[in-house]
C-alpha cells in the first residue's frame, strides 16, 4: 500500500534532520574545521565554472580526447596537468575569502572522476575535505558536468542524471546529460540541477533547437518538484551557451528578470542585470556573452528566519584571473593560445550567488 504524501514527507524530513545531526557531530570532531565557516556562519556561496578542457593525461577508450595527452596536439603533459590543478584549486579556494565559504560548485569540461578526485586534493583545498560528483555521459569528447561541495555545508541525499534527447530531425540524438542533485544545504533541502548545453559552433539559429529541448528537460523535472510543493528550493547552473534573455532561458525555462514578479513555483534569474549591461563571462570576437548562470527558485526571495535566501549575484573575475596580455580588456585568462600552454585559468569567467539567513 503505498504512503501518503504527508507521512513521505515526515519520513524524508526525518532522515534529513538525523544527516544533519550527524554531520554537525562529526564536523565538532573535526580538528582541521575551518574556523572561518563559524564566523561567516549567516553566509555561504554557490558557484559555477567552466573550467576549459579540465582533461587528465590519459586517452579514454571511445572518446575523443587524444588531444590532451602528452603526445597530443596539445602536448597536455603531466606537468602541464598539475598545473591546471593548482590553478582551478586557487580559483575554488579565492572564492572562500572576503566573507562566506564556498559551499557547493557546480563544473562544465570535467573529464572524469579521476580529475575531480585529483582537485579535491590539492593543497589549496585540503583543509575543505571536498566531495565531488561526476557521471560519464555520451559527449563524444568525454567531457561532463560535475558538482563539488564542503560536507560540513552539505548533506548528499540522492544523485542522478537525466537524459537530454535531441528531436526533430527524422532521428533522435544525445546530449549532454543534466546533473541532478538533492541534499542539504546549511540546513535548507535544496535541488541542483548542473548543465552544459550545446555549443554554437555550427551557428546560433542550426543549434538553437537543441538548447530549447535541454531547457524542457530541466523545466519538466523542476515543473514536478513544483507540483509536489511550490516552495521547493532550486538552483539550476550551467554554461547554457545562450544569454539570459534567449528564448532557451526566458521563455522555455521561464527565469524571470524581476524579483517582484517572481512568484511561488517561478524561477528567477538575477544575472539578467549583468546581461543587459553588456557584462559577460567570455569573450567570442569582441563581443562578451554570459552564457555562465545561476537561476533560483522563487522560495531562494523569501527573507524568513533560519532560511537560506539570496543576497547578491556577480561574475567572479578576481585580478589573477584576468589576461593582463590584453590591457583593459579585462579577459578571462584562458589555458592555451592555439595548442600553446600559457598557464592559464579558463576561457570562461565563474559565476557566484551568495545566500545568508
Amino acid at each position: 500500500m503505498p504512503l501518503s504524501n504527508s507521512l513521505s514527507s515526515l519520513i524524508v524530513k526525518s532522515l534529513c534532520l538525523a544527516l544533519l545531526l550527524s554531520a554537525c557531530k562529526n564536523r565538532s570532531k573535526d580538528p582541521l574545521q575551518n574556523t572561518s565557516v563559524q564566523k561567516d556562519a549567516n553566509k555561504i556561496k554557490v558557484a559555477f565554472y567552466n573550467c576549459e578542457n579540465f582533461f587528465d593525461t590519459h586517452h579514454q577508450p571511445g572518446k575523443q580526447d587524444e588531444d590532451f595527452t602528452p603526445d597530443g596536439k596539445y602536448h597536455y603533459t603531466q606537468k602541464v596537468y598539475e598545473q591546471k590543478l593548482h590553478n582551478i584549486a586557487t580559483v575554488l579556494q579565492s572564492m572562500s575569502s572576503n566573507g562566506g565559504e564556498l559551499a557547493i560548485a557546480g563544473l562544465a569540461e570535467i573529464e572524469n572522476d579521476r580529475v575531480l578526485n585529483d582537485l579535491c586534493n590539492q593543497p589549496e583545498l585540503g583543509d575543505k575535505h571536498l566531495k565531488h560528483i561526476c557521471h560519464n555521459g555520451p559527449d563524444p569528447r568525454g567531457i561532463n558536468v560535475a558538482f563539488i561541495y564542503d560536507p560540513a555545508l552539505f548533506i548528499l541525499i540522492k544523485e542522478e542524471t537525466i537524459p537530454v534527447i535531441f528531436t526533430g530531425t527524422g532521428h533522435s540524438s544525445h546530449g549532454r546529460d543534466i546533473l541532478h542533485v538533492y541534499g542539504i544545504l546549511d540546513g535548507d533541502t535544496v535541488h541542483v540541477f548542473v548543465n552544459h548545453w550545446t555549443s554554437r559552433r555550427k551557428g546560433e539559429d542550426e543549434s538553437e533547437r537543441k538548447r530549447v529541448q535541454a531547457a524542457q528537460a530541466n523545466k519538466d523535472a523542476i515543473d514536478g518538484l513544483m507540483r509536489t510543493d511550490p516552495n521547493t528550493k532550486v538552483i539550476v547552473m550551467g554554461d547554457f551557451n545562450d544569454n539570459p534573455t534567449d528564448r532557451s532561458i526566458a521563455q522555455t525555462l521561464a527565469a524571470n528578470d524581476d524579483p517582484e514578479r517572481t512568484k511561488q513555483a517561478m524561477l528567477y534569474n538575477p544575472f539578467t542585470a549583468f546581461d543587459l549591461n553588456n557584462v559577460g563571462t567570455e569573450k567570442y570576437r569582441s563581443s562578451w556573452n554570459l552564457f555562465d548562470q545561476i537561476i533560483i527558485s522563487a522560495a531562494f526571495l523569501q527573507n524568513s528566519p533560519q532560511h537560506l535566501h539570496f543576497d547578491l549575484a556577480k561574475i567572479y573575475s578576481p585580478q589573477f584571473i584576468i589576461d593582463d596580455r590584453k590591457k583593459g580588456h579585462n579577459e578571462p585568462h584562458r589555458s592555451f593560445v592555439g595548442s600553446r600552454w600559457i598557464n592559464g585559468y579558463s576561457d570562461h569567467f565563474p559565476v557566484l550567488i551568495e545566500l545568508n539567513k
